[in-house]
Order: structure tokens, then sequence, then C-alpha cells
């Protein structure tokens, strides 16, 4: 079987050919205005830092310093075309969920963001990223993806070859062995923020799922 190209022709099909594309900058922007005010929120200042991991061509970038102009960002993906053509534009790296662990930053990041890459992560590499990425985390986590419970057949449109069917219960159950409390929306906050969450804020744990 050939392996999945994250190519040129891969981001202007699914991100700029209006027959196909499926990423459009309106609802990037929405998500990015949602995490930067849910981390800030959080950490209670503005957000200093972002990791975004599973990052394709660095397109959460531009919208970040539009509204932090100061922020520090670093994307990580496994395209080479995305780290030859947006590396020092966007300042995006070769990296991916699994080699984080291999990667060496002098503080975590306040924001961490993987958003529509972990439903094509192996669970191996998942497993393996979890071993390591929480440290990374400095404040709030933002996980944007698919699972087997979603509607694969109507309800969503895109790119599902490689699309590992793994259920929400399956990821929940990961994140929050790995030290990262529910936010809801896709946000996972650290421990140490854990505590600043009413009790309607933090998505009802496994005990309470009856």
């Amino acid at each position: 079987m050939t392996a999945k190209a994250y190519d040129e022709a891969y981001f202007r099909k699914w991100y700029r050919d209006p027959k196909n594309r499926i990423v459009r900058r309106d609802g990037v922007a929405r998500k990015v205005a949602m995490a930067v005010s849910v981390a800030e929120h959080l950490l209670g200042r503005p957000l200093a830092s972002v990791l975004d991991v599973g990052c394709g061509e660095g397109s959460w970038f531009p919208l970040l310093r539009a509204i932090r102009p100061k922020l520090r960002y670093l994307g990580l993906d496994t395209s080479d075309y995305a780290v030859r053509r947006f590396g020092r534009s966007r300042n995006v790296r070769r990296g991916s969920w699994g080699g984080v662990a291999e990667l060496r930053f002098d503080e975590p990041f306040d924001l961490v963001v993987c958003s529509d890459a972990l439903h094509y992560v192996p669970t191996r590499e998942i497993v393996r990223g979890l071993e390591s990425l929480p440290e990374l985390i400095g404040g709030v986590a933002y996980f944007d993806f698919l699972s087997a419970d979603d509607d694969l057949e109507t309800g969503i449109e895109g790119d599902l070859v490689g699309f590992k069917m793994r259920h929400a219960s399956w990821y929940r159950r990961k994140f929050r062995g790995a030290g990262l409390v529910e936010c809801g929306l896709g946000f996972w906050a650290t421990s140490d923020l854990a505590p600043q969450l009413t009790a309607l804020e933090r998505a009802p744990g496994p005990k309470s799922l009856r």
C-alpha cells in the first residue's frame, strides 16, 4: 500500500480547491479565537506561547499573531512540503505527536494544539506521545478531531483515508490517564489549573457517566 503523502497536492486539494476544500479560513479563525479565549480565561493573562502539533501549513500562525502579535509559535508536522514551504515564515519544523519526546524545549507552552490530526495518528504513536506531551502543556490543550462515534457516513466531509476507528471514550481514558482534566469542546487543562474550574466547567468523570 502506498503511504499517504502530505505533499503540496494534498494541501491544495483539501485547503484551496473550491470543489474539495474543507478547511476554510473563517472556520479556522473561529477555532483560534475560541482557543485563545479559553486559554487566557484559565491562565488569567494574555497567551504567550503555542505549540501546534500536526500543524500542516501552519494556518494557525497568522491568525494567532493577529490576536497576539508577540506570541511565540512553533508548528510541528511530518510533511516535508509544509516544512520546506512554511518553515521560515511560520516557524514550522519537522516533528510528530509521537516524536515530541525527542525534541528539547526550554519551557512548556501556554497552549498546545492538535487540530484535525489525531484521528490519523497510529495508536502506538498516540500512547508514546502522551508519555511526554503533558509536560509541554503549561496551561491548556486543544485537541480537535473525529472519533468512531461521529457520523462518518453522512455527517462528516473530508479526507477519511487512514482514519483510525477509535471511540471518544478511548481518547478520554488516555488523556485523563496522562493527568489532563477535560473542560469540554476539546479543551483539556493541566492538573494545576483544574482547581479553577467549576463543577459545570469540568466534563463528567468516569464515575459520573452512568
